[in-house]
């Protein structure tokens, strides 16, 4: 059945097969310029590649010199980061502070009892308070939820309320303020003090704030007095609150006094007799050697105020600071003097150069406010306390940047012991760009090294590439073998890792190898020998030597990466400098790289014209010869024909003769 011949649907000569097999001849021309087509978009790939690479060294060198580099970054280290951190600008200087934190800064959160989920908040106008700062609502009455929504929506930033499932079907109702300070109590007013007083949330309380003394107090140098405070203050729950200042009087220059004249000795007289005057000998005093006093010595004693007690016990209060603004101090008498009823405030000024002034001194209870007390209480507002070297520091916030120039602080707990912190340069950070620029390079080099050479052995020494990554590398080994470009570089930037640099330290540092890097860093114990790795460029980091390095050599080892040498402020030298650099022809825009994939581009565009033109030529050849091979199969169908007509003419003749 396969030899079954149907005229115009299957050819008897098979002349599909043969123009096929003539247009495959045809084809090797085009498919010889699609190969190079697909050769030189490889090649594109390559240049592409190593564009990147040379792109990432160039990125990582111009880190280690340019205004953003890590040598001038501050990091915050704390002795006890649960108590204080910080964070540093590129400002601040290096240097080691003391704090011990009294209080973080607190703001009031307050609770109700126990409420039914049924609980109903009446309707009516709810005002609360934040400081000096208002919230005010009209709610039109509802559920716990609805009131806890509607306050939160005009709350925003500074009132915030929250419910509390204390048990099923029974929850608690806190309101806290978002701002932190003494100044911020949460306060209650209208409906909103009805309420708290009806789910127990706070309850009706005196203005227990007295005023002690009136105007300024100034307790000159050498001087002493006394503030009573009658009636007697008891401590429980009270603080004692004022503001000082202080006024340094220049000092004067000390003039020693002269010595003394010494004793007024009268004549010692004499005898006359017949005209003959006969003197006496002057009294002899012998008067001791004059020593001059000593100048007076000056005083500095901060410890000015204590405070006395009914008992006739006195505590000193903390130091005061130098300052010509008046500052607020804040004591709760409770931690003070506990049990104790405060009856005065002593001024003891021992300074020889130096006046106090005291104002505003006040004693209250601080859970009261505008009326009412909490009764639950999660948190009371406060101010945050700290004591920096002995000068004690108060901030409304936990957050604090205009103590330290360039450093913020995070106050987050008390402590009983100070807590050092330290400000210091960010030697992990330049560590990590130092290695960063290192492991460029490598990657860089290894690629010149694969697209250059032809032994394996380049892409089996590199232990940190993956099966696949050596697959692929593999194919490209040796692609630019003939190309002198990335040979020329190569040199060019082994001598820059290599070579020499001015530092401050140019005796003991002007190497890459002399920081623990290099083509060949040996470390203790380790074999020596021949080793076909080290003569390919990469560079090695022994890192317990580049540690030492940093930690007391970080100065030279900026320089060593960028340093300038003709005083324009712009970096001029250093292996990074040099490497950014020489990097910089290769892949700016219009760079050498460019200028080679834009060759390939041309050299494809050509091409790919080229395989257009051919397939044209190949598709009219294609129908010459289908219509050739169909009029010689058209021919020998009609052949074919006329042999038949002949044969059957031929039989039927026999046939008449053989009747």
């Amino acid at each position: 059945m396969s030899d079954i011949y149907v005229p115009g649907v299957k050819s008897r000569l098979n002349t599909e097969k043969l123009v096929e097999d003539l247009m495959k001849v045809e084809r090797v021309p085009r498919d010889r310029v699609e190969r190079d087509i697909e050769r030189l978009e490889t090649q594109k790939t390559y240049w592409q590649d190593v564009g990147r690479r040379m792109n990432a060294l160039r990125e990582s060198a111009r880190s280690l010199y340019s205004f953003q580099n890590p040598f001038n970054e501050r990091i915050v280290s704390s002795s006890d980061e649960s108590a204080l951190t910080g964070t540093a600008t590129r400002e601040a200087l290096e240097q080691e502070r003391y704090f011990t934190i009294k209080q973080p800064a607190q703001a009031d959160r307050f609770l109700s009892n126990p409420l039914d989920d049924t609980y109903k908040v009446e309707a009516g106008a709810y005002t609360f308070t934040v400081g000096t700062s208002g919230i005010s609502f009209n709610f039109r009455g509802g559920t716990l939820r609805e009131f806890t929504e509607a306050l939160n929506r005009r709350g925003q930033d500074r009132l915030q309320a929250s419910l509390i499932t204390v048990k099923p079907g029974s929850k608690s109702l806190l309101i806290e303020a978002k701002i932190t300070g003494e100044e911020n109590r949460l306060g209650f007013s209208g409906a909103a003090e009805k309420l708290g007083q009806q789910i127990g949330m706070v309850e009706p309380a005196f203005d227990s704030k007295r005023e002690i003394g009136e105007g300024v107090l100034t307790v000159k140098a050498g001087e002493k007095t006394s503030v009573p405070v009658n009636p007697g203050v008891p401590s429980s729950s009270m603080v004692l609150k004022f503001e000082t200042s202080t006024a340094v009087r220049p000092t004067e220059a000390w003039v020693p006094p002269q010595p003394p004249q010494g004793p007024a000795i009268p004549g010692a007289g004499s005898v006359s007799y017949g005209g003959i005057v006969i003197e006496n000998d002057a009294s002899l005093v012998e008067l001791p050697v004059w020593t001059p006093p000593e100048p007076p010595k000056r005083v500095d004693d901060m410890g000015v105020i204590s405070l006395s007690f009914s008992d006739g016990t006195s505590v000193p209060l903390s130091p005061v600071g130098d300052s010509s603004a008046f500052n607020s101090r804040t004591y709760r008498l409770d931690e003070t003097a506990p049990g104790k009823t405060l009856v005065s405030i002593d001024f003891v000024n021992k300074n020889t150069h130096r006046d106090v002034s005291v104002r505003n001194i006040q004693v209250y209870d601080p859970s009261t406010i505008g009326g009412v007390k909490p009764l639950n209480a999660v948190s009371t507002a406060q101010d945050a306390i700290l004591s920096m070297e002995g000068i004690e520091i108060r901030r409304s916030s936990n957050s604090i940047d205009d103590l330290i120039p360039g450093v913020a602080l995070t106050v987050r707990t008390a402590t009983e012991k100070p807590v050092k912190l330290g400000v210091e340069p960010d030697r992990q950070g330049v560590k990590d760009a130092i290695i960063s620029m290192v492991g460029n390079y490598n990657r860089l080099m290894a690629e010149i090294n694969i697209l250059t050479r032809t032994d394996n052995q380049v892409i089996e020494e590199l232990t940190y590439l993956t099966d696949d990554e050596k697959t692929e590398y593999r194919s490209r080994l040796g692609a630019f073998q003939a190309d002198s470009t990335l040979g020329q570089f190569r040199s060019t930037l082994q001598r820059t890792a290599t070579a020499s640099y001015p530092t401050s330290e140019e005796r003991n540092l002007a190497l890459l190898a002399q920081i623990g890097i290099g083509t060949d860093v040996r470390r203790s114990g380790a074999a020596s020998g021949y080793d076909a790795s080290r003569l390919r460029g990469y560079l090695e980091i022994d890192e317990k030597a580049l540690d030492a390095a940093i930690a007391s050599k970080l100065p030279a080892i900026k320089e060593l990466f960028g340093s300038d040498t003709d005083g324009d402020l712009l970096a001029d030298t250093g292996v990074a400098v040099n490497m950014d650099a020489m990097t910089k022809p290769y892949v700016e825009t219009g760079g050498l790289i460019s200028l080679k994939t834009g060759n390939v581009d041309s050299r494809i565009s050509q091409d790919k014209r080229r395989i257009d033109t051919l397939d044209r030529q190949l598709a009219r050849k294609e129908a010459d010869l289908k219509m050739q091979y169909s009029q010689m199969e058209s021919a020998y169908n009609q052949m074919e024909q006329m042999s038949t007509s002949f044969d059957n003419f031929s039989r039927q003749n026999s046939y008449n003769n053989n009747r």
